[in-house]
């Protein structure tokens, strides 16, 4: 179970630090975006964010400080999921798509929960 659960962890981890990476790489659209989202002060909690996403990813994909990373790893979910995927607020053409990214980001959340109340760790 042991080597399993380590790349679990470490797939986990890298998906999300690469997601983090690559809002890095466009960061001025990745700002943008969240503007267009009513996010308040966009251009500092946007980075801000994103560092939390890849400081806590790398650190689960590496084992290190897995429950903070896994605590960074559900911040950044909770503080992103509903304002950039307001899925009710949409029209019909984005509704479907924006669902599906809520949707996503939810069972995120529940594995970076999951890896936080882990005992064994």
């Amino acid at each position: 179970m042991g080597r399993v659960s380590t790349i679990g962890r470490a797939l986990f981890g890298g998906v999300l630090a690469f997601m983090a990476f690559d809002n890095f790489r466009d960061m001025e659209g990745t700002v943008a975006y969240a503007d267009s989202n009513d996010v308040p002060e966009a251009d500092k909690l946007v980075p801000f964010a994103s560092g939390a996403l890849l400081v806590g990813g790398s650190a689960l994909a590496t084992g290190k400080a897995r429950k903070f990373a896994a605590g960074a790893i559900a911040t950044f979910f909770v503080g992103v999921t509903p304002g950039m995927h307001d899925f009710w607020n949409m029209d019909d053409e984005q509704r479907e798509g924006q669902l599906i990214h809520f949707l996503k980001n939810l069972a995120l959340l529940g594995a970076a929960l999951s890896f936080l109340a882990r005992e064994d760790e």
